[in-house]
């Protein structure tokens, strides 16, 4: 198990792509503390981990972006896990519908507070104990929108932009002192229970892509397993595209056209 006896912190992950890493995780020996604002859902989560013979807690978590939100996360996180954090999982995050001519200004600071503020502060709280035991993982999440631009919301793509600057930044602040940072982008995710008779929104922009379909959280969570695993030993600062080829390969026309 590659995980075995991890101390593991995932933010939103009381459904969609952090559920689907708490699970992976769990799978794989780690010790996982799901956080979330949804109580009901957080702990069916956990029931489902524990069923299945994994170890799991549910935590109360409003990340608003306050430095003491993070802080109050973080130790208890710390506490119910025994002391220590292995690997954090900066997953929480927003999408506000919107462009940037209908965007407010109370949305924009809402969505900077969870989607940068938050696991900013997170990362803070969390990394001197890590110093202190001598390394551990951190994975942020960011987006392919944040390098392929597309008409609508740029308020989101420009915290992802954020997620995977800092990404490379702490990499670079914290490496030589044994924490591994990275990030993973994932493309058009479909949650768990959109029905599949009916296309999803995002769907047609995949069409003429090496996958030429939307993706299910488990690909997400499965690139978070190897990051956060040994297997990942010599990897840093880097960005790692689960997107079905949607950034890296140029799309020339809609394959189902042909």
């Amino acid at each position: 198990m590659r995980l075995h006896g991890k101390k593991t912190l995932i933010t939103g992950s009381t459904s969609n792509i952090g559920r689907a890493i708490a699970f992976a995780f769990a799978a794989e020996g780690a010790h996982v503390i799901v956080s979330g604002r949804d109580r009901t859902r957080g702990e069916a989560v956990v029931e489902e981990i524990r069923v299945a013979g994994g170890e799991a807690d549910y935590l109360d978590a409003d990340l608003d972006g306050t430095a003491a939100a993070s802080r109050e996360l973080a130790a208890a996180a710390t506490e119910r896990l025994g002391g220590r954090i292995d690997i954090l999982v900066n997953n929480a995050g927003i999408y506000p519908p919107g462009t940037t001519l209908t965007i407010d200004d109370e949305t924009f600071n809402r969505v900077y507070a969870v989607n940068v503020k938050a696991p900013f502060f997170l990362t803070q709280a969390v990394v001197p104990a890590m110093l202190d035991a001598g390394g551990g993982v951190i994975i942020n999440l960011g987006s392919w929108v944040a390098r392929l631009g597309i008409p609508v919301g740029a308020l989101y793509a420009s915290t992802k932009g954020a997620m995977e600057t800092l990404t490379r930044a702490w990499a670079s602040e914290f490496g030589d002192r044994g924490i591994r940072v990275n990030a993973i982008s994932p493309g058009v995710i479909v949650t768990p229970d959109w029905d599949p008779a009916v296309e999803h929104p995002g769907e047609a922009l995949m069409h003429g892509t090496p996958a030429g379909r939307s993706g299910h959280p488990d690909a997400i969570a499965a690139a978070a397993v190897y990051l956060a695993s040994d297997n990942a030993a010599f990897v840093h600062g880097t960005v790692i595209d689960v997107d079905g080829g949607r950034t890296g390969v140029a799309v020339v026309a809609d394959s189902r056209s042909a």
